[in-house]
């Protein structure tokens, strides 16, 4: 085959130029032209050909009767949707340290002892490789290492080997032959996915790939890097400590509203069975306290919302929060201030979700205000109880899902009540306290110590 010709394209608005520049003269962007592979110069009238169609019926029948690969980690395959689809492409993607290296390390020691693995590593030698998987006594004679940052010599590889998962560490580090520009960058990035995903399609080979993390948390790259790809995990949590999620952003193969909950420890990550229990074990019962019932995809997860409301000290009061949202935490004092009779407009105000999980779910906002509301009193829950509900702007305590669920985490660890909302079905939950909005769920169920 003719070997490709090189093209310059605007990455702003898609002009095509003969050779390099630093300003676009179609749009008068500076810095946008990159180079790219030119596919798409072959003659369509001569190069081209029928296509064969295949009746819908019998592809799905073909595509049932696939085996999944298991990564003989039960929380995980339940993310992706029952295992590794054979043919897959998947992006992992986490802040530096969070344990990207360490997941995939033990995924391939497992999972090599069924199937045919190869570890590629673009960032460490072979020797850093092997050190890890001994440290996680992940080594075993059918697991391959292997050291480059050649795309080209990857993909080939892929194609003529009889791998059936094969894991690269990272994308960023790879570069394409034809392309000048340093590994890492757009044009780099994008041809040496669509290259080794036209490996991993060719081959059957499931494809792993590690992506970085800007400064803002997002996936390093050009966007079409999470599009190429069939699914995107992304590995979340404090580095430091603290319970790790893996979630799906993305999934072709299945559910993208399943969580992985894990623990590192000296021997690598370890899964945690019931984090509700590991996140509750050292709560005292204070003011400002509140347990929240929140999921993790469809995994009730109960976590300790903490508050702590001082005077201020400055002409503005200081708002700020670990594991919650600000921006929604600045709306719900407003709020409070106007719906209820707190005074907090003189008051610096902190928010803690134990345990470095991040809440995201609106039904987090009823405990987040009863938290706020109990430090800012000195009050404490009447009942040992859980708390769920979203909060409107009028004070309205709304519907959320999965009260049933949430309820039986509740059950299941000892809470003798649930504050929320009530229910849209004629569920009939006695250990359930339904509230209407946010002064009736501070003035009956707040109390002195």
């Amino acid at each position: 085959m003719a070997k490709a010709k090189i093209r310059y394209e605007c990455g702003s608005c898609g002009a095509i130029h003969s050779s390099w520049s630093g300003k676009c003269s179609s749009c008068g962007e500076w810095n946008t032209i990159q180079q790219q592979l030119d596919v798409a110069s072959a003659d369509i009238s001569k190069g081209g050909r029928s296509l064969h169609a295949s009746v819908i019926s019998e592809v799905a029948k073909k595509s049932a009767d696939v085996k999944r690969i298991s990564s003989e980690d039960s929380q995980l395959d339940t993310v992706l949707g029952g295992g590794f689809v054979p043919g897959s492409v998947l992006l992992l993607a986490g802040q530096p340290g969070i344990g990207k290296s360490t997941i995939l390390m033990q995924i391939a020691g497992a999972v090599s002892r069924k199937v045919g693995v190869l570890y590629v590593s673009g960032e460490e030698s072979a020797h850093q490789v092997a050190s890890r998987a001994s440290r996680l006594k992940a080594v075993n004679d059918d697991l391959k290492l292997a050291s480059s940052t050649s795309a080209d010599d990857i993909a080939k590889t892929i194609l003529e080997d009889d791998y059936d998962v094969v894991i690269v560490d990272s994308i960023q580090t790879l570069h394409v032959e034809g392309i000048a520009s340093a590994a890492g960058t757009v044009s780099q990035i994008t041809n040496s996915t669509q290259l080794l995903t036209k490996a991993a399609k060719q081959s059957n080979t499931v494809l792993i790939l590690v992506g970085h993390v800007t400064k803002e948390g997002s996936i390093a790259g050009p966007k079409v890097l999470e599009h190429s790809v069939d699914a995107v995990l992304q590995f979340e949590g404090d580095r430091y400590g603290g319970f790790k999620v893996l979630r799906t952003v993305k999934n072709r193969y299945g559910s993208t509203n399943e969580a992985a909950i894990y623990e590192m420890e000296e021997d690598g990550l370890k899964p945690v069975l019931n984090p509700s229990a590991a996140l509750l074990a050292e709560r005292q019962v204070v003011d400002g306290s509140i347990v929240l019932a929140t999921m993790e995809g469809t995994r009730p997860v109960l976590v300790e919302i903490q508050a702590l409301v001082n005077k201020t000290s400055y002409g503005y009061p200081k708002r700020a929060a670990s594991g919650f949202d600000l921006n929604r935490l600045n709306l719900l004092i407003a709020m409070l201030e106007r719906r209820t009779k707190l005074v907090l407009n003189d008051k610096d105000i902190y928010i803690n979700v134990v345990g470095g999980i991040a809440v995201n779910e609106p039904a987090s906002d009823l405990a987040i205000a009863m938290a706020i509301g109990s430090a800012t009193k000195g009050l404490q829950l009447k009942k040992n109880a859980v708390v769920f509900g979203e909060l409107g702007l009028s004070g309205e305590v709304r519907h959320v899902a999965h009260i049933e669920k949430r309820v039986a985490e509740a059950k299941k660890l000892g809470f003798e009540a649930a504050i929320g909302p009530k229910p849209k079905s004629r569920m009939k939950e006695p250990m359930l306290s339904s509230v209407p909005d946010i002064r009736s769920a501070l003035n009956n169920f707040l109390e002195k110590e």
